[in-house]
């Protein structure tokens, strides 16, 4: 068992060390559009399914409440949390709709849409990124190494691993990073009191 627990931790520290090195410009391009959108007054829409769903109202909350500074609240909605809204449009049209629906409904040309698919063929959230990216919203997608996702938006971080949990751990890592960037640009000031 000690020898599960290390391997885990091992294999963990590798696919994050990987994922982050290779992805330095774009984590540093996201974080840049992260600070253009909230400071131009629009908002950040975060969206995935199971696991990527609880990192998409993790993410969210980081900016809506705070990361590591006391700031002022930044734009950002997870579209995970609404369960009439996501019952009701599963219910009456198709889960595959259940992302798309809700950036029609509340996104706005430069806002950013992100979605997170550990596999990257999740139908309601690739749908999503399309909707947006209609709406001249600006797409990120958080991904594995596989799938649609990383073809069809702006900016996609994929992640070399086959294994979910991997592919979680860095998706959330990265989510802490452009948290801190974005707090670091935005309020300077703060951030050397920290």
């Amino acid at each position: 068992m000690k020898d599960i627990i290390l391997g885990t931790l091992k294999d963990s520290i590798r696919v994050k060390d990987r994922f982050i090195k290779n992805n330095i410009p774009l984590i540093l391009k996201g974080a840049d559009m992260l600070v253009t959108c909230i400071t131009s007054g629009h908002k950040i829409l975060i969206f995935g399914n199971g696991g990527s769903a609880a990192d998409a109202q993790h993410i969210a909350a980081e900016f809506v409440n705070r990361f590591q500074i006391e700031r002022p609240p930044l734009a950002a909605l997870a579209l995970t949390t609404d369960t009439s809204i996501i019952t009701s449009i599963g219910n009456d049209y198709s889960f595959d709709e259940i992302f798309s629906k809700q950036i029609n409904a509340l996104g706005k040309k430069d806002d950013i849409a992100i979605g997170l698919s550990t596999s990257g063929s999740s139908k309601n959230v690739i749908q999503a990124i399309h909707a947006a990216r209609k709406m001249e919203m600006f797409t990120i997608g958080l991904t594995g190494s596989g799938g649609e996702l990383a073809q069809c938006v702006d900016l996609a971080f994929a992640v070399e691993s086959e294994i979910t949990a991997r592919i979680q751990e860095a998706h959330i890592t990265l989510g802490h990073i452009l948290c801190d960037l974005v707090e670091r640009i935005l309020f300077p000031e703060k951030v050397s009191n920290f």
